[in-house]
């Protein structure tokens, strides 16, 4: 796989194309359309009523900041409540930071980071139409985050960690970030099993939310090491066998790759959706 430069642009173009577009896609390494929510050629309401998100969650927020992108509702698992500040790694369209707007109140703050500029323009216009006084988006990479120590009192990111090259950093980051007693709160694929070393190096199973993905044990390590503690999985759900055969991210990985259904449900089977939580100590 490239550096981590490239796999930074690689994303970052891809998801660009995505807010441009207004639609759950972007580019194949062969230029093809091809879905990067991961889970499907859904409409994006329907994808995340499936994860978690309530109908009364959607009609709570502009329509065109739910991008269909996620793997899990962070939000509803982040407890929060009024007054605090909240921090969203890879905010998208802003759709979670709406979300927790409402549950911190005018008292608290939403603060939300993504490294695609077009995501950005996407979210801020979003935040105007809503009248959200509480929410702010900022340019960073979620390995370098734009805010300062102890700022936050709970993290949250949704499908978005699995693509970083460097996920001990982005952790690393989230600690720095929050308060002592906050709280980490992330929706994320993992794997169950390694996958074959040539599907590691596509730079469309990357985008694809594939190839970015570590085991599920390394993946709670890395939590660990970067100092959280109470690091568990609340939920865990097998990555669906049709959707490794209908999603047009995967099937343009699988023709890229020029492999077979019968390859491609056996992969499937090692990819998973975790929702996970853990505490920085007092």
């Amino acid at each position: 796989m490239a550096d981590e430069l490239e796999i930074h642009k690689i994303v970052r173009e891809g998801y660009a194309e995505i807010a441009r577009s207004r639609k759950s896609y972007c580019s194949s390494s062969k230029g093809k359309k091809s879905s990067c929510d991961c889970r499907g050629n859904s409409s994006a309401r329907e994808i995340s009523k499936n994860i978690g998100y309530s109908d009364t969650d959607m009609a709570a927020v502009p329509p065109d900041s739910n991008l269909g992108l996620g793997c899990g509702n962070p939000v509803a698992l982040a407890s929060l409540i009024p007054g605090e500040v909240v921090l969203d790694l890879g905010s998208g369209a802003g759709f979670d930071c709406f979300l927790a707007s409402s549950r911190v109140g005018p008292a608290g703050k939403v603060i939300g980071v993504d490294m695609t500029p077009d995501m950005l323009d996407k979210a801020r216009e979003n935040a105007a139409k809503g009248s959200y006084k509480n929410v702010e988006f900022r340019l960073g990479e979620i390995e370098n985050l734009p805010v300062a120590d102890n700022t936050a009192d709970a993290v949250i990111s949704n499908c978005v960690i699995n693509l970083s090259p460097d996920k001990p950093r982005v952790f690393a980051e989230a600690f720095r970030a929050l308060k002592p007693s906050g709280r980490l709160m992330v929706s994320d694929i993992v794997l169950k099993q390694e996958l074959p070393e040539y599907l590691k190096k596509s730079a469309s199973a990357y985008i694809g939310c594939l190839s970015g993905a570590i085991l599920k044990d390394d993946y709670l390590k890395t939590i660990k090491k970067a100092g959280f503690k109470k690091v568990k999985i609340l939920e865990e759900a097998s990555f669906p066998l049709d959707d490794m055969i209908n999603d047009p991210t995967a099937r343009a990985v699988l023709d890229d790759l020029q492999i077979t259904q019968k390859k491609a449900l056996e992969l499937a089977g090692s990819i998973a959706s975790i929702r996970v939580s853990a505490l920085k100590p007092a």
